[in-house]
C-alpha cells in the first residue's frame, strides 16, 4: 500500500494548507516523497485494480497510458491537495460539477464521498474509461456523465486532441501552438450558465478555457456556488482577475497558501502555481 492508504493523509494535507504553494518547504518534502513512491502507486494500480484513499478506503481504478502521461500523474500532490478540501465539505456540498473530467478521478471520488456529479467529458476515449471507473466503484447512480465540452454558449465546437497526452486535449483555440500529433474533431457544447444552475461546487480543469467560461459568470452564479479550477495563463489569471475584483466575490490561491488574492500577482499564471478558489465566502471553508 502506498502513502495514500494512511487515514491520516488528509488530516496532514488539510492542516498544512498555508503551506501548499509550490515553493514552500513542506509541499518540495511532500512532494518528492509522493514522487519515490510512484513505481508502488503503479504497482498497487496494476495487481490489485485500484489504490486505497485515505479515509475513502480502496477506489478501483486503472493504470492507464494517456501518451506521455499515465493515471499515476493522476495522483500528483496539487491534484491530491484538493481531496481533502472535498473530503472535508463532503456534507456542505451536495452536487457538484466536474468539468473537464478527464477519466473520471475526481468523479469517482466526489461520489464516493455522497456527492451527485455532473461529469463533462467531450473525448469519447476518456468517456469509456470514465463510465467503466464509475462502474468499478458503484456509483454510477451519482454521476451523470455528459459527453460535451462546457463553453461560453450551447453549440458545437472543434475539439483537439493531443496524442502525446490526452490529458492536454482542449477547445479548439484554448491554446497556442498545441504540438505533436494532433486529431481534429467537433463535440457538442453546454454553456457554462447552464452547468452551474443548481449546484454548490464546480471543480474546472478546462485546458486554457477557464478565463472564457469564468467571465461569462457574475456573482449572482455564485449565490451558493465555489470553483476551484487551474488557471492556464498569465492573460487568463488577468483576465479572471479584472472580471472578478470589485464583484464582491472572494479569490482564494494555492500559490499563496490559500489566502485572498489581493493583487493579480497572487493569481496562479499556471498549472504549476496550483489551483484558484472562487466562492462568496470569506475564507475557504478548510475546518
Amino acid at each position: 500500500m502506498t502513502s495514500l492508504g494512511d487515514p491520516e493523509v488528509f488530516e496532514c494535507i488539510a492542516r498544512n494548507r498555508a503551506h501548499h504553494s509550490r515553493d514552500d518547504d513542506w509541499w518540495v518534502v511532500k512532494n518528492a516523497a509522493l514522487e519515490a513512491t510512484r513505481l508502488d502507486l503503479r504497482v498497487e494500480l496494476e495487481s490489485t485494480g485500484g489504490v486505497v484513499v485515505g479515509p475513502v478506503g480502496f477506489v478501483p481504478f486503472s493504470y492507464v497510458e494517456m501518451g506521455a502521461i499515465n493515471s499515476l500523474d493522476l495522483f500528483g500532490l496539487d491534484e491530491l491537495i484538493l481531496l481533502p478540501f472535498y473530503w472535508l465539505n463532503r456534507d456542505r456540498y451536495r452536487k457538484a460539477v466536474d468539468m473537464g473530467a478527464n477519466i473520471g478521478l475526481h468523479s469517482v471520488l466526489l461520489s464516493r464521498m455522497g456527492l451527485t456529479v455532473t461529469s463533462y467529458e467531450p473525448d469519447p476515449k476518456h468517456v469509456a474509461l470514465l463510465s467503466k471507473h464509475l462502474d468499478a466503484n458503484k456509483v454510477q447512480d451519482r454521476v451523470t456523465i455528459v459527453q460535451a465540452a462546457v463553453a461560453r454558449e450551447n453549440g458545437v465546437l472543434k475539439f483537439v486532441r493531443v496524442l502525446g497526452n490526452t490529458t492536454g486535449s482542449h477547445v479548439a483555440g484554448a491554446k497556442k501552438d498545441p504540438y505533436g500529433d494532433l486529431e481534429l474533431f467537433e463535440v457538442p457544447a453546454v454553456g457554462v450558465a447552464d452547468a452551474v444552475i443548481g449546484k454548490d461546487l464546480v471543480k474546472m480543469d478546462v485546458e486554457g478555457l477557464e478565463a472564457e467560461l469564468l467571465t461569462r459568470l457574475d456573482a449572482s452564479h455564485f449565490a451558493g456556488l465555489d470553483i476551484v479550477c487551474e488557471v492556464g495563463t498569465s492573460a487568463n489569471a488577468q483576465s479572471i482577475w479584472e472580471h472578478f475584483d470589485q464583484s464582491g466575490l472572494n479569490l482564494f490561491s494555492q500559490k499563496i497558501g490559500w489566502g485572498r488574492v489581493a493583487s493579480p500577482a497572487d493569481m496562479p499564471h499556471s498549472h504549476k502555481e496550483g489551483s484558484l478558489f472562487i466562492s462568496m465566502s470569506e475564507e475557504m471553508p478548510w475546518d
